[in-house]
This record gives structure tokens, C-alpha cells and sequence, in this order.
């Protein structure tokens, strides 16, 4: 039986799904050449290898008139979700201290910026000009994005359309958003079901916001996953992400076999990466393998970057070989 491999995104602005599967598939191919899986690169590609899906959600975050995909700070009419806004300010705030604290100290300007976010995101008592969570997100990211270096998410974008991006974690988890005649999270999740083979196996790849996203549906939709592979994995961020993953406390889905997470240091999303700290055992005692990737250019958070590098695709393509030759 062919593998289905479905492909879980993260945060971002809308995308045309097909387009997004073809880049991700190029990066694992460009992956598996450099691992040494050049003879496995054709079938990945055309599509014999496994049966490549694209689970895409991020439509359902459109707001009218909202920027950045319809997030936080701004919803229509300028209207503010202040507890989203709350919970991302948490979750940078987090992201930044862990960076912080890193045993590698960073350079000098990216010392200033983290600094600086900081200050902008906790600001000392009674300090002037403190302002709303939604404003504090904008100016902590306006001080991130203003070092290249720091390879934080935005890329290009403006500090308020990249808070916009972040700001889907907050409103994912945050649960209350209603949707028709559900909530936004319950319909992401049903979206990725749709893209699972109910009579398997699965390989599914997640990345960022998608990581919560799948583990979640996973739980909910027992079917065979020999191989899970999270990248750039707000997970184990503990104090905004943790503690509103379900089930609680957070645990390995019951069918998958095998659970590979990669984190690069340059990636502030990924800023408590090791999962397995945090990720109780299921019953064949499965838990994520956290490892390092290391990946150039001034912005590292994107899929289709990790998905390239040998030590990521390796393993997905000899999953993917050992399965189609059962």
C-alpha cells in the first residue's frame, strides 16, 4: 500500500495549498539528495513514492478586514481580542528569556534587541507609555525584526502583520473563537483529519502552529502513524503553549511509532525544543527525539528550510522506502 504523507503548516498568511505541497516536496527531495537518497528522490516527486497531502487551514483565519492572515492585534474595525493578545504577549515574552538564556550568548545587537523586547513586552511598573498587550506585541517585534540576524519569523513583513502570524497560536489555543456553528480550532483540526488515511500508515509532517494542530488531531484520530516529524514546535513553551495542548498533560498519540522533532537555534518559535522533556511515553513508550538542524540565511522558521537539511529528510525518505516496499 502507497504511504500517505500529509504535511501539516503553521502559521502564515493565506497560501495556495498545492503550490505550498510542491515546495515542500522539493525541499525534502533537495533534503534526500544531500542524505544520500538520490535514488528515492524520483518517486517522492512523481508522486508513486507516497501519496502527498497538503492538510491547509490557514483560510479559516481570515477576518475581514484584519492584516497578516486575520490575527491579533487587529480584527475588524480596529476591534482587539485582548485575551489572545495576552497569551501571545506570554508566549514571545518566553520565547525571548529562553533565547536569553541560552548558554551561547548571542552577539552584541542581538543582545540589545532581546533587551529591548523584553522591556517592551514586561515593562517595569508604572512605566510610562506601557499600553495595551496588543501594542506591547508590536513594539517587541518591531525591536526582533530590526536585527537580521535574530532570524525571527517576519521575514520581510511589517512588526504588525508578523504579530498578526504570531498571533494565530494565541487565537488557536485560546479555543473561544466560534466558527458557523463550532469553534476555529475544532474546524483546523477536522481540516488535517480529512488529509489522514483512516486505514494508514500516515508519515505526517508538521510544522510550527501545525505541530499543536497535529498532535492534537492525532490524539483524536487514532490511525497508524509509523512516523511523526515536528519542525519549529512551539510545544514545549510552558508557561503560553503547554498548559492549553489536549489532552493534558501532554503525551504521545497511541498510534504513533516513531516521533522525530528538530529545532534550530536560530528559530525563536522552537524556543524550548527538547519535547521529550515535557511529552509522556504511550503504551509502546514512544516520546520525541529532539534534534539540532542548523540552517543559513536571515530567516530559518520557514518548513521548506528544515525540511531541506539531510538530517531531517533522510529518516522521512527511509520511512517512506520501508513502507512502500512492505
Amino acid at each position: 500500500m502507497k504511504p500517505r504523507l500529509v504535511f501539516v503548516h503553521g502559521i502564515g498568511a493565506p497560501r495556495d495549498a498545492a503550490a505550498e505541497r510542491d515546495e515542500w516536496l522539493r525541499a525534502v527531495a533537495a533534503g534526500a539528495r544531500a542524505a544520500g537518497h538520490s535514488a528515492s528522490v524520483s518517486g517522492l516527486t512523481g508522486g508513486w513514492a507516497a501519496d502527498a497531502r497538503f492538510a491547509y487551514y490557514g483560510d479559516l483565519f481570515r477576518t475581514a478586514g484584519a492584516q497578516g492572515g486575520g490575527a491579533t492585534p487587529a480584527g475588524p474595525a480596529g476591534a482587539t481580542r485582548e485575551p489572545d493578545d495576552e497569551l501571545l504577549a506570554a508566549l514571545l515574552l518566553e520565547a525571548v528569556d529562553a533565547r536569553l538564556a541560552d548558554p551561547s550568548p548571542p552577539d552584541p545587537a542581538e543582545h540589545r534587541a532581546l533587551r529591548a523586547a523584553r522591556v517592551r513586552l514586561a515593562p517595569p511598573a508604572g512605566a510610562q507609555g506601557a499600553g495595551a498587550p496588543a501594542r506591547r506585541v508590536v513594539n517587541a517585534v518591531t525591536s526582533l525584526l530590526a536585527v537580521p540576524g535574530l532570524r525571527v519569523l517576519g521575514g520581510r513583513l511589517t512588526a504588525r502583520v508578523t504579530a498578526g502570524m504570531l498571533g494565530q497560536v494565541a487565537r488557536y489555543l485560546n479555543r473561544g473563537e466560534p466558527d458557523g456553528d463550532t469553534t476555529l480550532d475544532q474546524r483546523i483540526r477536522a481540516r488535517v483529519a480529512e488529509s489522514l488515511d483512516p486505514e494508514g500508515p500516515n508519515i505526517v509532517v508538521a510544522h510550527s502552529l501545525g505541530t499543536v494542530v497535529a498532535l492534537e488531531t492525532l490524539h483524536e484520530h487514532p490511525v497508524d502513524v509509523p512516523l511523526f516529524v515536528t519542525l519549529g514546535s512551539p510545544l514545549g513553551i510552558r508557561t503560553a503553549v503547554l498548559p492549553r495542548v489536549r489532552p493534558h498533560p501532554l503525551g504521545t498519540p497511541a498510534a504513533v511509532g516513531r516521533w522525530l522533532n528538530f529545532w534550530d537555534r536560530d528559530d525563536l518559535v522552537a524556543a524550548r525544543p527538547r519535547l521529550e522533556d515535557v511529552v509522556r511515553p504511550n503504551a509502546a513508550a514512544v516520546v520525541p527525539a529532539s534534534r539540532r538542524v542548523d540552517s543559513d540565511g536571515a530567516w530559518v522558521h520557514p518548513a521548506a528550510k528544515y525540511l531541506a537539511q539531510p538530517a531531517v529528510a533522510g529518516p522521512l525518505v527511509e520511512a517512506l522506502t520501508t513502507l512502500t516496499e512492505r
